[in-house]
């Protein structure tokens, strides 16, 4: 199934990617290669839409991520017609696109220098910022970026995708404590995201395994990572990630043989009994093993998962010796 170019494609994978570049003579074609940049224009038009610049806007990203550059800038050239050189967002894919042609480190420094300079006219301007942050980040200049996202959310606080941004570069240099700590402000802003709590749940379980199987600090973090997991299959229970965490997670806490601790705050959540513990694994089996069963048949309603995370849960499966029934 060919994927919607009303979606941001960034979560897509190269394949599905290429399908949506693809498109792009099609969707160029069929619509005008220039507007009036005037917004009373849009009264008298019947074919511009919220989707159309919607539409414009991913099928750039599609074709930058496959080296289409022509058609990202014919995309560009429209939303410049339309928006104006001035507009935030167009800015950003300008020097998206800038970045793409870079060619060496001397030319995404000037890249960065013309971002430092916009920043320096109007320092709200929050697509630039994004786009600074990233292009450091792609130059390793991590602890830059992780300082830029910081001074991000002290203006913009609310702002779930960057706490999740700064949750990853913490992660990235081996700062577990500060990274679940942004990850779960942003989870403050979207407690029903169930990615998020999956995502939570790996940094948790990550940070308990660079810690070793002793300590308090250990059966903390495991706890947490098995509280998230079960919350993100609360709320979406046919999630893989939710599920494939949930059985791993089981799985260390019965190998190494961690026992429930005494909670010592009503606010902490602690291990709960061997008895449940194995419950959960059997659950997180039988599920995993449902999944992968449906989608090797390609069985209508399964075949939404991703190929590289089912064969992930297969040979899970296969370490753990669980059978996957035919």
């Amino acid at each position: 199934m060919v994927p919607s170019l009303l979606h941001p494609p960034s979560q897509l994978s190269p394949a599905a990617a290429l399908q949506l570049s693809q498109q792009a003579p099609a969707v160029l074609q069929s619509s005008p290669s220039t507007v009036s940049a005037s917004p009373l224009s849009a009264l008298f038009r019947t074919s511009e839409t919220p989707d159309l610049w919607a539409k414009y806007e991913n099928l750039l990203l599609s074709c930058l991520r496959t080296g289409d550059e022509v058609a990202a800038r014919q995309c560009l050239e429209r939303l410049v017609a339309r928006f104006g050189d001035d507009n935030e967002r167009v800015m950003a894919f300008k020097g998206l696109l800038k970045e793409a042609d870079a060619q060496h480190n001397g030319d995404l420094d000037r890249v960065l220098k013309e971002y430092d300079q916009i920043l320096k006219d109007n320092n709200t301007n929050i697509p630039i910022t994004k786009r600074r942050i990233a292009l450091l980040r792609s130059m390793g200049r991590v602890p830059e970026a992780a300082s830029a996202l910081v001074q991000l959310l002290q203006f913009s606080p609310t702002d779930a995708e960057a706490w999740s941004e700064l949750a990853d570069v913490y992660f990235s240099q081996g700062l577990y404590p500060q990274a679940v700590y942004a990850l779960e402000e942003a989870l403050i802003l979207a407690p029903n995201a169930w990615n998020i709590h999956a995502h939570l749940g790996e940094m948790q379980y990550m940070a308990a395994t660079a810690t070793g199987a002793a300590g308090g600090s250990y059966n903390k973090y495991m706890a947490e990572a098995l509280k998230r997991f079960t919350r993100s299959i609360e709320i979406c229970d046919d999630y893989l990630r939710g599920y494939y965490g949930l059985k791993l997670v089981t799985s260390r806490v019965l190998k190494d043989a961690v026992k429930p601790t005494k909670q010592a705050d009503e606010d902490e959540f602690t291990l709960p009994d061997t008895t449940t513990v194995e419950q959960l694994n059997e659950l997180a089996t039988a599920k995993l093993s449902e999944i992968v069963r449906h989608y090797t048949a390609q069985d209508l309603g399964w075949r939404g998962y991703d190929e590289l995370e089912v064969a992930a849960a297969r040979e899970l499966l296969s370490k753990d010796g669980s059978a996957i029934e035919r």
